[in-house]
């Protein structure tokens, strides 16, 4: 196979060019999905109508000016797609296709992406696991360990290299953490920057892109969010304005344009001052010892690359995991409140029925949250442009059915092991995992970036040079 491994960049330039058709790339990803994701389990659904989309791509007038040409892309199985249903990773949603596009596939199509596929989460995306009804996925570096959640499938389709770059949504993490399980980026964006799912969890949860490279990933977030400026800032850490109109933009319905530019490896110099926290969490909640090391590595890298880096010395506070498990807990019982109650998982059940119980009790977590987002994030912040910290707090759990076990099992396992990504849902900050080392038990470790609302530039051009420091890999047996 000549285009599946490629990056979505690659593929995109190749076929607007008309070195490659679309048809000829979607048909060699779908040959890859086959041969891979029987190990992996990364797909509810394989759309074999790709075929038949790529092909009739090349009919467009404008195939010369798509961002994404002939890119394929996965979709979280809780975002429509248009003539597909859309099930959540649960029995009991409606087998009914969906009418229309959901915004965010909507605008990835009209860049000239083709969706070749819907992939597993648990039921309702509400944990760090990726097992439902449909399946369990696996994670593809040790198929022993859970891909984590709730963007779980995506994340594996991307890091097995059956697609290039896929869409997700994270609520608690749900992008960052099955980024950082199976050794590939993510971004959650801030609020109001791509259009968030049906079910926005309150205006927690974000929709965003997953990639291996960070190329890729600003260039699906550019689509996502209909600002072409975005498309290069992981090469400066900053918005780059669009050159003078020359072609159409498939960005937005306005009179912006895009002119594509050929592949190019450089970055430029910036300056940021970029705080560090090998342990951010509050006393009781261990960190991996070898993921503090990989914070600091990181931020050694980071200095040597030109910023201004400094050691965040506290912790985050005391008060703030409680009100975000009780969030979290609330939202799950509002999630599924539509839905037969008696006929959920039981992990489901337990999860929703505590959130219930929180909720009649004024317990919801809502003032913590208020607290949080109002102020006190600001305030722990400190004056850093970004703050690095770990991305997980140790290496994932095993791989297995856990929405036939209780709340307890469910939420000890969430919480031991992906505590650091629900903070910055809480106050809407845009945050990034990039994996830049390996555990001694041979998965992936990554970092977590975050940055004040409006730091999605800043964010990518630090993925871009930790990247560069530290290259990707694939997993073993998913090389091309």
């Amino acid at each position: 196979m000549l285009w599946a491994g490629r990056s979505a960049v690659e593929i995109a330039a190749a076929v607007r060019q008309g070195d490659v058709t679309a048809t000829t790339v979607v048909e060699e990803h779908l040959h890859a999905i086959s041969e891979r994701d029987p190990k992996v389990g990364a797909f509810r659904l394989v759309r074999k109508r790709a075929v038949d989309e790529a092909r009739a791509l090349h009919e467009r007038r404008d195939l010369a000016e798509l961002p994404l040409a002939g890119v394929p892309v996965a979709v979280k199985d809780n975002l429509e797609v248009a003539g597909e249903a859309t099930r959540a990773g649960s029995a009991l949603t409606s087998a009914s296709p969906a009418i229309v596009d959901h915004p965010a596939v909507a605008r990835l199509r009209a860049a000239g992406a083709v969706v070749v596929g819907l992939t597993n989460l648990p039921e309702l995306g509400l944990v760090a696991f990726g097992d439902s009804v449909y399946g369990t996925v696996r994670n593809p570096w040790n198929p022993a360990r859970t891909a984590g959640g709730s963007s779980s499938g995506s994340a594996a389709a991307v890091a097995a290299g059956m697609v290039p770059i896929a869409l997700g949504n994270d609520g608690m993490g749900s992008l960052r953490i099955p980024a950082a399980c199976c050794g590939i980026l993510a971004i959650k964006p801030g609020a109001d920057v791509v259009p968030p799912p049906v079910d926005d969890w309150n205006r927690l949860t974000e929709n965003g892109p997953l990639a291996t490279t960070a190329s890729d990933l600003a260039l699906a977030l550019s689509v996502l969010a209909a600002d072409p400026a975005l498309a290069e800032a992981w090469r400066g850490g900053r918005r780059v304005e669009p050159r003078p109109a020359m072609l159409r933009s498939v960005w937005a319905d306005d009179e912006e344009a895009w002119e594509p530019r050929p592949p190019q490896d450089s970055q430029e110099p910036f300056d940021l001052r970029v705080a560090y926290a090998p342990q951010p969490l509050p006393a009781g909640l261990p960190m991996d010892k070898e993921f503090q090391a990989a914070v600091r590595g990181a931020a050694e890298t980071l200095r040597l690359a030109g910023h201004t880096v400094v050691e965040h010395g506290r912790r985050l506070p005391p008060w703030l995991g409680p009100a975000t498990i009780a969030v979290w807990l609330t939202q799950a019982a509002r999630s599924s409140a539509h839905l037969d109650r008696k006929r959920l998982e039981r992990r489901s059940r337990a999860l929703a029925g505590a959130g219930r119980v929180l909720a009649r009790l004024s317990l919801d977590g809502a003032r913590g949250r208020d607290r949080w987002r109002a102020h006190a994030a600001d305030q722990w912040f400190g004056d850093a442009d970004v703050l690095l910290m770990p991305a997980l707090a140790a290496v994932p759990p095993a791989a297995e059915r856990w929405g036939e076990r209780g709340f307890v099992r469910n939420v000890l396992a969430n919480v031991r092991y992906a505590p650091a990504t629900g903070p910055w849902n809480m106050c809407g900050w845009p945050a990034v995992s990039v994996p830049i080392a390996t555990h001694s038990t041979a998965m992936p470790i990554a970092v977590q970036l975050v940055a004040p609302p409006g730091g999605e530039p800043q964010l990518l051009g630090l993925a871009a040079q930790l990247q560069a420091a530290h290259p990707p890999v694939r997993p073993p047996g998913f090389a091309f």
